[in-house]
């Protein structure tokens, strides 16, 4: 089979037509078997194996990438004495000639195991998954030659995060993180993710997705039924993950795969942002905002107004006109 990675190369030279928003990839592996729950208010269900297209050979791509600003915050919160998460954001343009290619890396991690643990587990996720991105994808398509490699990006994605997890483990016993990785690469979205954070995106007539799914106990019992989400919303041990990376067992990240919408917002945040304000409130904030600086700076508050229970990380990117 084709590498993927290299087909896209080989069509942004050949300068084809734009990939309809629609067309969606086939995550890499299937979802675990769950009832999913009916949807209310924004789209928030997650992506499954059975969403989506796969994209035919002759699909086509534009020569030139959207148009992309990115904003940034974090916060330690009220309540908490240290900063456990880390956030890594990197936006690149490879331009030459009539050929362009965007690339964008985006990283969120919550760190769990009490200071100095915590802190330390998700710094070391955060950079060794970018590390690792770099040297195996992003730096070989900005060498002299641009080359692709010859391994799927689907599957660098999951590489890299059992690279940060093996890290992880040997350099922070006891700590743990969860980790959720976005990499936008030319008309595509890839998604690698453990834990309890999470990526959305914003559509432009107002519409939430969810991108990834809580590794939660309470999650899992919520899509088993057996909690309403009011009853999770509360429950004592929401906080409880059964998959995060600094674990000894063999990990199973979740990588997704999907096309990039021509507008939009992409949003990263831990479970200090996601799991104080609310869905909506999300949502319009980002709308409204005059930028992804200011929509960022307006959550950090607003999370911090209800209390600021954890950590607030959020990393927001506007697509195209948003």
């Amino acid at each position: 089979m084709k590498n993927p990675l290299r087909q896209i190369w080989e069509l942004v030279q050949e300068k084809q037509k734009t990939l309809r928003p629609d067309q969606l990839l086939k995550p890499s592996q299937p979802a675990d078997t769950v009832p999913r729950p009916k949807a209310t208010g924004p789209e928030t269900l997650p992506l499954s194996p059975q969403e989506g297209v796969p994209i035919a050979a002759e699909a086509q791509i534009p020569s030139r990438p959207p148009q992309v600003t990115v904003g940034v915050g974090l916060s330690t919160g009220i309540q908490r004495e240290h900063n456990e998460d880390a956030l890594f954001a990197q936006t690149l343009t490879l331009a030459a000639g009539e050929r362009d290619l965007l690339v964008g890396l985006y990283i969120i991690a919550d760190g769990m195991g009490g200071h100095q643990h915590g802190e330390l587990a998700s710094a070391v996720a955060a950079r060794t998954f970018a590390h690792y991105l770099y040297e195996h994808l992003i730096l070989p398509l900005a060498g002299p030659q641009a080359q692709p490699p010859e391994e799927p990006v689907i599957e660098i994605m999951a590489h890299a995060t059992q690279a940060a997890n093996q890290q992880v483990v040997e350099t922070v016993p006891g700590g743990g993180t969860t980790l959720t990785a976005v990499l936008l690469l030319g008309q595509h979205l890839t998604i690698a993710h453990v834990g309890d954070s999470r990526a959305y995106f914003i559509h432009p007539d107002g519409r939430l997705q969810t991108l990834t799914r809580d590794h939660s106990l309470v999650k899992r019992l919520e899509e088993l039924g057996q909690l309403t989400p009011e009853e999770a919303a509360v429950h004592p041990q929401r906080n409880v993950l059964y998959r995060a990376l600094g674990q000894l067992e063999p990990l199973e990240p979740e990588v997704t795969q999907m096309s990039l919408p021509n507008a939009g917002h992409l949003l990263l945040c831990s479970d200090g942002l996601w799991g104080v304000v609310p869905e909506e409130d999300l949502l319009q904030t980002v709308l409204q905002a005059e930028n992804p600086t200011q929509a960022c700076a307006q959550l950090i508050q607003q999370a911090n107004q209800r209390g600021g229970p954890d950590n607030i990380s959020v990393v927001i990117v506007r697509i195209g006109d948003g």
